[in-house]
């Protein structure tokens, strides 16, 4: 009996240590609004992914992706912004550290001064966490 109760608690341990570890990504798709491509590009270039850039840097995130579609009547967006956390504590910490590279980054770059509700939607975010091997 205390066999079994030691290998269960192994497990669980196991299991629970594999959790924590488990990278997480947040999908944001994105349509542009009012055929402002411009605006949508030196957008993402000059804030999100200078963000990432620094969130990079201070191991705040494992990787970041921008992939840019071609929209179809199906679907109708034009981005998929891609963050991904190598384990769960920084998943957990991810709106702190963003606040605060936002307050060190200043101020919006903006193309036009168009703020981002004229030139993008974000249709849906999601999260979705890695199948380990």
């Amino acid at each position: 009996m205390k066999k079994i109760i030691l290998l269960i608690s192994i497990v669980l341990c196991t299991v629970s240590h594999a959790q924590k570890n488990t990278k997480t990504t947040t999908i944001d798709v994105v349509q542009i609004l009012n055929n402002n491509k411009k605006e949508a590009i030196y957008y993402y270039k000059n804030n999100w992914e200078i963000l990432r850039k620094m969130a990079l840097k201070k191991d705040y995130i494992h990787t970041y992706k921008l992939l840019e579609t071609t929209p179809t009547t199906d679907a109708p967006y034009n981005f998929i912004l891609m963050t991904t956390y190598k384990n769960q504590q920084q998943f957990m910490e991810r709106e702190r550290h963003f606040q605060e590279l936002i307050k060190i980054k200043g101020t919006l770059n903006l193309l036009n001064h168009k703020k981002p509700s004229a030139f993008r939607k974000t249709m849906f975010t999601t999260e979705a966490q890695h199948i380990e091997h």
